[in-house]
């Protein structure tokens, strides 16, 4: 073997056109024991040892993740988009933005199984899927995080203008459905840029116009920009503008058409979830993006270290699907309300529900 040729990292039940530079690796695509592979020219027991137990660690957290997290995602958004939908004269600008990242996190419900049914995350995987099948869950989970951390970061600055502005309607919920269609659309732009990159990223590079754009880091730094930081410079601004209002004692505070006190504890809840659970996944990318990739590093027993981090942070990422619909259940006090009028709204069936009408212009006053 020559100086300059590549170290591969094979799949030892494939044949030899499944071996792969290890500088070329997609983390996070290929399955843990192609990595651990890397160990087999060596002595060092241990680290062959810790790669099996990260593999195993990784394992346990996908199956704990399908059995009790997915089921409890899928039902509580579901919920939280029907009970709303179902009393749309009492929705609120909140309401419409957690409605918007329910069906994001319903798109992430869809991801997650693929995902972690997969060798890429369990070794007792239901299937393996092709590069096709690769990009369109990427595509998807791209879209549903942008639409998450939007939701989000646009919730803190109608919540200021709520505050700060309380008659003026610029935050109303006929203006908040049509900010949720842009977010869409702006997530499904954004995300075909980086489609680019990732197509290009797998395709033959006979193709001149693609063999110029194979640069996977470039699509993470787009993500990492458009997703992570701008979110955050937003959500900082916002905050320090609600945190300036709060201190300002006004007439307007006494004003009844001000939003509930507890979303005020949402919002916080909300926000501070949403980046503590998604900043290590942003994280990986920035890491993936500056260094080049993992593979570049000059000791390669860093990869099995740096896969298991990235996928556990994926994890996290796709935890946010039933953190927040659980969140918005317990600390919306609306919510029950809604709920119940839904359920006396489905036994009485065709019947007119007795109290129902004053029971709506009471939450809506």
């Amino acid at each position: 073997m020559g100086a300059g040729s590549q170290r591969r990292v094979c799949h030892p039940a494939k044949s030899i056109r499944f071996c792969r530079p290890v500088e070329r690796l997609d983390l996070c695509q290929s399955p843990a024991m192609w990595l651990c592979m890397v160990y087999n020219e060596t002595d060092t027991s241990v680290d062959f040892r810790l790669c099996q137990d990260f593999g195993l660690i990784l394992s346990v957290f996908s199956i704990i993740y399908l059995l009790v997290c997915f089921p409890l995602g899928l039902c509580y958004n579901v919920l939280l988009v029907v009970v709303n939908l179902s009393n749309k004269v009492s929705m609120t600008m909140p309401d419409v933005y957690f409605v918007n990242m329910a069906i994001a996190g319903l798109v992430l419900n869809l991801v997650a199984p693929v995902e972690l049914l997969s060798s890429t995350f369990t070794r007792w995987h239901a299937w393996e899927y092709n590069n096709e099948v690769y990009i369109t869950l990427i595509i998807l989970f791209n879209i549903s995080s942008l639409v998450i951390m939007y939701s989000t970061t646009l919730l803190s600055l109608d919540y200021y203008i709520e505050r700060a502005l309380p008659r003026t309607y610029m935050s109303s919920v006929y203006n908040t459905k049509h900010v949720c269609g842009f977010i869409w659309g702006g997530a499904v732009l954004t995300s075909f840029s980086s489609l680019l990159f990732y197509v290009c990223n797998h395709i033959s590079t006979k193709m001149v116009e693609c063999s110029k754009m194979q640069n996977k880091e470039a699509a993470d730094a787009i993500m990492m920009f458009i997703g992570y930081v701008v979110p955050a410079v937003a959500v900082l601004y916002a905050f320090v503008l609600i945190l300036r209002i709060r201190k300002e004692s006004t007439p307007l505070d006494q004003d009844s058409a001000r939003l509930d006190p507890s979303i005020h504890r949402l919002l916080l809840a909300s926000v501070c979830v949403q980046f503590v659970l998604w900043t290590p996944y942003y994280m990986t990318l920035l890491v993936h993006t500056v260094a080049g990739a993992p593979g570049y590093i000059s000791n390669v027993h860093y990869l099995p270290t740096y896969y298991f981090l990235r996928c556990v942070s994926k994890l996290l990422a796709f935890s946010s699907s039933f953190v927040m619909p659980l969140m918005y259940r317990q600390m919306n006090k609306n919510f029950s309300n809604k709920l119940q009028r839904l359920l006396r709204r489905l036994h009485c069936r065709d019947q007119s529900c007795p109290n129902e009408r004053s029971t709506v212009q009471q939450v809506v006053t």
